[in-house]
């Protein structure tokens, strides 16, 4: 498995770049900046790019997307319930983000749901909370937590389609229930350090306490 994570645009969004070595296939999670060194990221290592993931549907994780597409003619995936958030961001936001509006999704996904390349597995798993339709992907020993959770914080909840009961209920019951050791591997680089563990998060995490 190749990981690498890459802190893009002016929110020090996370993007991430996951292949599998033996079939060369790829997903990029949230590109929302530096699209063209993401690509040549997956050129150097020999991968070719099979989807665009959304974490969810908000200008600061999607603004990469249309030109990410037109590099790789990847795949956009998004959760159903945020799939309209893609098209329909409003033009002074793009204006403020100095983004592209993106492309339709080509694929949604629900809870329970899998995305494969190659032998790598990735699991959906729908948190909502920070909006309707945010999603965190869980393979064995990862789990990629958007803007669900974050290094001892949380995502915002006063967004449109945002809600502090749903949010604390993805969490807990969702994301605390996997292995202590899981990499917590968040949306942005907003905590003390790039990556935690849910065994860490739940103990040391001052917002769900």
């Amino acid at each position: 498995m190749i990981l690498k994570q890459m802190q893009v645009g002016p929110m020090d969004v996370f993007a991430y770049l996951l292949g599998d070595e033996r079939s060369g296939e790829a997903l990029v999670i949230d590109p929302a900046a530096e699209v063209e060194e993401i690509a040549a990221l997956a050129q150097e290592n020999y991968l070719k790019i099979k989807y665009i993931v959304n974490t969810h549907g908000h200008v600061d994780h999607i603004s990469g997307n249309s030109d990410m597409k037109r590099l790789t003619g990847a795949r956009i995936v998004i959760h159903e319930a945020d799939a309209y958030r893609l098209t329909s961001t409003a033009e002074r936001l793009l204006i403020m983000f100095q983004a592209k509006p993106s492309p339709p999704a080509d694929l949604t996904v629900r809870d329970g749901d899998f995305l494969r390349i190659g032998d790598i597995a990735l699991k959906i798993i729908h948190t909502p909370g920070h909006s309707e339709g945010s999603i965190c992907l869980y393979t064995d020993g990862f789990v990629f937590t958007g803007d669900t959770l974050f290094v001892e914080a949380v995502g915002r909840t006063d967004l449109p389609g945002g809600s502090w009961d749903r949010m604390y209920k993805s969490i807990m019951e969702k994301l605390f229930v996997l292995p202590d050791e899981t990499y917590v591997l968040p949306g942005h680089n907003y905590g003390r350090t790039p990556t935690s563990t849910i065994g860490h998060e739940k103990r040391y995490n001052p917002f769900l306490y």
